[in-house]
C-alpha cells in the first residue's frame, strides 16, 4: 500500500511546507496554513498531443517568429481588452464578485453569435439553469455545448474528441483531478486543476477561460501561483447596486494591462457601452454647487467623469473624510495641499467625495476636478456649464500635466464642453484647441479658484 504523503499550504500564495508554520514565510500572512494530502502524477504525464509531434529544444535563432491568431468574440468591449480578441491557445482568468455577472458574461460569449465551437462546461449550474439563461440572453451560436462535469479528466477526455475552438470553465475552485486525494477548491486542487488546462490550451491551441471566485478582500481566490499560469487576468468590478459593470486587465500577455471594458447590467444580460461619458455625467434643469466634471483617461479611451463634492463644519470637533471611488489618502493630501496653499480651513470640514455611476477612478489627472468640486462646496457657488478640467496637483501646490491632455481635450470638444482647465505647463506643448473648445492654463491650484469662481472667492 502506497504512503499517503500531506504537505500544508499556504491558503494565501500557495507556500508548500513539509510540516504547519504559523507565519508564512512567502507572503508573511500569520495562520494561513491548512494541511491536503496529495499524491503526485505518475512519470508518465499526459500529452494532448500524438508522441510524433511532440516539440524538441529548438536554437532562438530558428525559431520562426509569427503573429499570434486571435478569435473575434463578437464583443467590442471584451476584445477590447484582450487586445483585439483571443489569442489562441491561451489560457484567462475572469474574477469579480459573487452576483456581479461573470456567468453571464461567459455564456453571452460562448452564444453570442461569435460562430466558435464552444464547450460550457458548468460546476455550479445544471444545463437546465444554463437554458433558461441562454434563453434570456437570447442564444446565437448554435455550436454552443454545454457539459455540467467537475472531474477535469471527463472534462479533457469530452474536449479531446469535440475538438472546440473555446472552453469555458465556471468555475476553477469547483473542478478537481484524481491525481490530487484533496477537496475541490483547495490550493493544490485549483494549482494542478489550472497547469492541467494550461497543458492542454498550449498543446492544441485551444483558448480556455476560466471563472475565478474572489475573497472578502478582493483577490481572486486559491494560490497566487494562479495568476501567475494564466496568461490573461481580468477583473470584473462595479456595485451590485449599480447597473454598470467594468472589465479590467490586470495581466495581459498578449496585450496592454490599461485597457476597460464598460457594460450595463439589464434583463436581457451585459450591454456594451460605447460611450461612457455619456453615462457618467448628468443633467440639471440648473447648476448646483459642488460638482465638477473632469476629463479621465483609462488606458486608451478617454472619458469625461462627474465628481461630486461636499463639504460641511465638522459637528463634532473631528471632521470626517469620506471617499466613494477614489483614494482616500489622495483625498486627503489634496486637502491639505488647499489648506497650505489656498487658506482655506478644511481642519474644521467635514469631506464627502463620490464619483457617479459608482465608478472608481485611480486617474491622478482628476486632481483638478476634485479640487474645483470641493472649493465649489466650500464656496457653496456653482462651476460654470460647459467646463471640465485635467490636471494633477503637486504637493507644493503646482498643477502637473496630465497624462494624454491632447486626447482628453479632444474628447471634451466632442461632447460640446465649451472650456477645459488644464496645466499651465502645456503651454507650449498643445497644438492648438479644437474647433468649439477653449484652453485655459493654470499653474497654480490658488490661481484656480480665481479663474474658476472669481477674485473675491478665492479671497
Amino acid at each position: 500500500m502506497a504512503k499517503i504523503k500531506k504537505a500544508y499550504f499556504c491558503r494565501n500564495c500557495g507556500y508548500e511546507s513539509a510540516k504547519w508554520v504559523g507565519k508564512c514565510p512567502s507572503c508573511g500572512e500569520w495562520n494561513t496554513f491548512a494541511e491536503e494530502v496529495i499524491q503526485r502524477e505518475s512519470p508518465a504525464a499526459r500529452s494532448f498531443v500524438p508522441r510524433g509531434e511532440q516539440q524538441r529544444p529548438t536554437p532562438v535563432a530558428e525559431i520562426v517568429r509569427h503573429e499570434y491568431s486571435r478569435l473575434d468574440m463578437h464583443n467590442a468591449e471584451v476584445n477590447r481588452v484582450l487586445g483585439g480578441g483571443l489569442v489562441r491557445g491561451s489560457l484567462v482568468l475572469l474574477g469579480g464578485e459573487p452576483g456581479i455577472g461573470k456567468s453571464t458574461l461567459s455564456l453571452q460569449l460562448a452564444i453570442g453569435g461569435s460562430g466558435l465551437k464552444t464547450l460550457y462546461v458548468s460546476g455550479e449550474e445544471s444545463p437546465q439553469q444554463i437554458k433558461m439563461r441562454a434563453e434570456r440572453l437570447g442564444v446565437g451560436n448554435e455550436q454552443c455545448l454545454v457539459y455540467s462535469e467537475t472531474l477535469l479528466e471527463n472534462i479533457l477526455l469530452q474536449a479531446g474528441e469535440i475538438r472546440p475552438d473555446l472552453v469555458i470553465i465556471d468555475s476553477i475552485q469547483t473542478m478537481y483531478t484524481e491525481t490530487i486525494d484533496s477537496s475541490a477548491g483547495s490550493v493544490s486542487q485549483i494549482r494542478e486543476c489550472a497547469a492541467m488546462l494550461l497543458k492542454y490550451a498550449k498543446q492544441t491551441a485551444t483558448s480556455v477561460f476560466i471563472i475565478g471566485h474572489i475573497t472578502k478582500d478582493g483577490v481572486i481566490a486559491g494560490p497566487k501561483i494562479l495568476e501567475h499560469i494564466v496568461d490573461v487576468v481580468l477583473q470584473f468590478e462595479g456595485d451590485n447596486n449599480n447597473t454598470y459593470r467594468i472589465l479590467r486587465s490586470i495581466k495581459n500577455r498578449f496585450g496592454a494591462t490599461f485597457e476597460i471594458g464598460v457594460f450595463e447590467m439589464r434583463s436581457e444580460g451585459l450591454t456594451e457601452v460605447s460611450n461612457p461619458s455619456a453615462i457618467l455625467l448628468s443633467h440639471y434643469d440648473e447648476p448646483l454647487s459642488g460638482i465638477a466634471v473632469g476629463a479621465a483617461v483609462d488606458g486608451i479611451r478617454p472619458y469625461l467623469i462627474e465628481t461630486q463634492a461636499l463639504v460641511s463644519t465638522a459637528a463634532y470637533g473631528t471632521p470626517q473624510r469620506s471617499a466613494t471611488g477614489f483614494d482616500l489618502k489622495r483625498l486627503n493630501m489634496l486637502l491639505a495641499v488647499l489648506e497650505k496653499r489656498v487658506g482655506l480651513k478644511m481642519y474644521s470640514k467635514d469631506v464627502f467625495l463620490n464619483f457617479a455611476g459608482g465608478f472608481k477612478v485611480s486617474d491622478t489627472g482628476l486632481d483638478m476636478a476634485v479640487v474645483a468640486s470641493i472649493l465649489s462646496s466650500y464656496f457653496d457657488r456653482p462651476v460654470a456649464e460647459g467646463t471640465c478640467f485635467a490636471g494633477e496637483i503637486g504637493l507644493s501646490g503646482e498643477v502637473r500635466p496630465a497624462p494624454r491632455s491632447e486626447q482628453r481635450i479632444s474628447e471634451a470638444a466632442r461632447l460640446g464642453f465649451r472650456r477645459i482647465i488644464v496645466s499651465g505647463y502645456l503651454r507650449k506643448s498643445l497644438p492648438g484647441p479644437p474647433k468649439g473648445i477653449g484652453i485655459v492654463y493654470v499653474n497654480r491650484v490658488d490661481e484656480l479658484a480665481r479663474v474658476v469662481f472669481g477674485q473675491e472667492a478665492a479671497e
